[in-house]
């Protein structure tokens, strides 16, 4: 029986996100998608998706569920086989980066949800091309029905989040850091950056494709992944 994957959502986004990715990949192997939109802290959430797991499993997470992901193997370095970090910024925030969020919060606690959304945003989370409405709109959607109070939440979390360079480092498994070229909300730079920090990570850069990889290029992640689960997993 192959291990189970974990799947760890981004901000304002559920399993709809990964939907290609999941079709594909269940074919020949379990694979679940965890809630990252309780708790008010990214400890309580990794708390939650940790209970939710198999003893042992494979885990992928984009954005926010790529932090949670890193404090999950923190606290439980013998559960987690293997780990990809997809549009992730590993690193603190900078405090021009917190002080950023703070406008997006209380606008979104406001009344003004939908505008933070359409203004602030979605922009920032696929890049041009002809089938960017669609994939803006796919987004709208999740965000709409998750609601402002989740999204301030996951705000709060992530300006509250540690720096996980030093958890980068230790990382003693077959590691994945999946980036879209055009990425703006974790830029590609600070990507190579943090797979130079894990030993023997493999950097895939999907070209052309901007912060939602799963929505813009569904093929190209589906085969970063697949390569990355077939590499071989040292005992734990």
């Amino acid at each position: 029986m192959r291990e189970t994957l974990v799947l760890l959502p981004d901000m304002l986004s559920d399993a709809r996100g990964w939907a290609d990715v999941t079709t594909a990949l269940n074919r020949v192997r379990p694979v679940m998608v965890a809630p990252v939109w309780t708790g008010e802290r990214i400890e309580e959430m990794a708390s939650a998706a940790l209970s939710g797991a198999p003893a042992k499993f494979a885990l992928a997470g984009h954005g926010l569920g790529g932090v949670i992901a890193l404090e999950m193997v923190r606290r439980a370095p013998e559960r987690v086989t293997r780990i990809a970090l997809i549009g992730t910024n590993a690193l603190g925030d900078t405090p021009q980066e917190a002080a950023d969020r703070e406008p997006l919060m209380i606008g979104a606690r406001a009344g003004r949800f939908e505008e933070v959304l359409a203004q602030q945003v979605l922009p920032m989370q696929v890049a041009a091309g002809p089938r960017r409405r669609e994939h803006v709109d796919r987004l709208s959607q999740m965000a709409r029905d998750l609601g402002a109070e989740v999204f301030a939440r996951q705000h709060r979390a992530m300006q509250r989040r540690y720096d996980h360079q030093a958890s980068l480092r230790r990382i003693a498994r077959p590691a994945l850091v999946l980036a879209g070229a055009l990425d703006r909300t974790a830029p590609l730079k600070r990507q190579q950056f943090q797979a130079d920090l894990i030993p023997g990570a493999t950097l895939a850069v999907l070209d052309g494709v901007g912060h939602s990889v799963m929505l813009e290029d569904p093929g190209g992640t589906i085969a970063a992944l697949e390569a990355w689960l077939e590499q071989p997993s040292p005992r734990l």
